[in-house]
């Protein structure tokens, strides 16, 4: 790895995005929720900043096209832990979005050991997870600060639609590693 990689702008958002999840953590364990709500919004705009600067300045770099997305799984994963400590996210949901994430973790490491394979990228069921991790996440933040009706009920709509959209995203993952599998992703 190329040092001059972690001083890039985006890197080091991406990186600021990391040192966000212990303050967030703190803030929901200590019921400080719209520092919480404030935190994880201030973690979004530095995601979707490291991936515009990276366009705008020409600085995309390996580091950078791994180190994003772990940074969102770090930061979503212990979102649903810490909420669902504090009861405001249901275990069942944490739980499978934890084994899905882990599963395909695992999958993945020993894909790109063990074949040819190099595509990892998202699908659009993986995406669209992911979006709905981070609506479901701003959602039950918002409803610990901000008393409608509108937010409770749009808070319980994610939370399944998170629910859904992990088993089918997880289910088309294993489509799509059976079909590149199969269309000759073993090393040889």
């Amino acid at each position: 790895m190329n040092l001059g990689q972690l001083k890039s702008a985006p890197n080091q958002l991406t990186l600021l995005r990391l040192v966000f999840i212990p303050f967030i953590v703190n803030a929901v364990m200590e019921s400080q929720f719209r520092l919480a709500l404030g935190l994880f919004v201030l973690a979004g705009i530095s995601d979707g900043l490291d991936g515009l600067l990276a366009r705008k300045m020409n600085q995309r770099t390996e580091l950078g096209h791994y180190l994003d997305p772990v940074a969102d799984k770090l930061l979503l994963s212990t979102m649903f832990i810490v909420l669902a400590v504090v009861h405001e996210v249901p275990w069942r949901i944490t739980i499978l979005v934890l084994c899905r994430d882990f599963a395909i973790l695992l999958v993945s490491a020993l894909l790109y050991m063990t074949t040819s394979l190099r595509d990892f990228s998202p699908s659009f069921f993986g995406k669209a997870n992911t979006l709905a991790q981070i609506v479901a996440a701003l959602l039950v933040l918002l409803d610990k600060t901000v008393d409608a009706g509108w937010i409770a009920n749009a808070r319980e709509v994610s939370l399944w639609a998170v629910f859904a959209l992990t088993l089918i995203s997880g289910l088309h993952y294993i489509w799509l590693v059976g079909t590149r599998l199969r269309d000759g992703g073993n090393k040889h």
